[in-house]
């Protein structure tokens, strides 16, 4: 059962209590409801919040509409428990064959989509113009903003403005038909410092990092830290992730052990961060901030990175098929690392 298939579970079960009166007469089935992750300190695979949205109009405790959903959502075999929480929150544990499914379906899908894993049309037709600042920070994002953008299928140009030195700017891309413009400018680096001079000192791709981690709002940390080679620098954390990724495949194909799922992984941190990509950079193409997908990243390398040590024998053990379903994990993570470095405009290299 995928995050869609389980969206329309929900409706269903909304749609049913509806039908048979247990939400009031008035109630109307809504087009659409939230599923996602669960916030901290919540439980099971997926929550929703559809209770909430309910209960106003049905004129009953949000806990009562999630006690009437909950039993709705306990009939289908592909979820295990619902426990709500909170004002009525729905938080929805997955059965078994549902979560390996889940896992398999998100596997197969990053390891063939490629560093395209997560790429889609939601923004298909849509022309949008980014007009910024001739300075580095407003140029390195609007550049990232444009790869997030096409790569929802938007057609994008890009217009700089002013005298300020802020290196090349990227090359527009030919669009036609109805355009929205967006003028797209982040707090400028501190002192005006010149794309030149912070290559210079930094190089371009812990620039890039530094430039498109921090939120719009925010100052950019540009300091001697971008260089330390230690995981408590992000920019080191994801970008070493990844190499460990690719190492482990190396490793991997000396000792003859080929990647596919076939047994249960407990990586369940690992698994949701690689199955929240492809909302990820649609949140961030949608809201035009990078920063979204620079804070994934470093979340996804966290978590693979504890989770690294399980992947091949130790000592005598003999590979077994827990051990190719993990190496699938690794190839996914590296992939998705690849890929979210890839559309902020920084290289991913396989020996760091």
């Amino acid at each position: 059962m995928t995050p869609a298939d389980l969206t329309c579970t929900v409706l269903g079960a909304v749609r049913r209590a509806v039908e048979e009166g247990a939400l009031g007469g008035a109630v109307a089935v809504p087009d659409r409801v939230k599923v996602e992750r669960p916030r901290p300190g919540g439980s099971g695979d997926y929550a929703t919040n559809a209770a909430l949205r309910l209960a106003r109009e049905a004129r009953l405790p949000a806990r009562e509409v999630a006690e009437v959903l909950s039993a709705e959502l306990t009939r289908h075999p592909g979820i295990a428990g619902v426990e709500i929480t909170g004002p009525g929150f729905l938080n929805i544990t997955l059965a078994r064959g549902s979560r390996d499914a889940l896992v398999r379906d998100t596997l197969t899908n990053i390891l063939t989509s490629g560093s395209g894993y997560g790429h889609g049309r939601a923004l298909s037709g849509q022309v949008i113009e980014l007009r910024h600042r001739a300075e580095v920070r407003a140029a390195v994002t609007a550049d990232a903003v444009r790869r997030l953008l096409e790569a929802q299928g938007a057609l994008v140009r890009i217009d700089a403005y002013g005298d300020e030195a802020a290196g090349p700017a990227p090359t527009p891309t030919p669009a036609a038909g109805p355009t929205s413009t967006v003028a797209y400018e982040p707090s400028p680096v501190p002192a005006g410092a010149t794309a030149h001079e912070l290559h210079r000192r930094f190089g371009t791709d812990a620039t890039r990092w530094a430039l498109l981690r921090a939120a719009a709002h925010d100052r950019p940390r540009l300091d001697d830290g971008l260089l330390v080679q230690k995981e408590s620098n992000p920019f080191f954390l994801v970008r070493y992730a990844h190499a460990r990724s690719r190492a482990l495949a190396r490793a991997a194909t000396r000792l003859g052990i080929t990647a596919g799922y076939e047994d249960d992984v407990d990586a369940a941190a690992l698994l949701a961060a690689l199955g929240d990509h492809p909302a990820v950079l649609a949140s961030a193409a949608r809201l035009r901030a990078p920063d979204r997908v620079a804070r994934h990243l470093e979340t996804t390398a966290d978590a693979f990175l504890g989770f690294q040590h399980t992947v091949l024998p130790v000592g005598d053990e003999k590979p077994s098929a827990a051990h190719r379903s993990r190496l699938a994990l690794a190839e996914a993570a590296g992939t998705v690392l690849a890929g979210g470095l890839s559309l902020l405009g920084i290289s991913a290299p396989e020996y760091l």
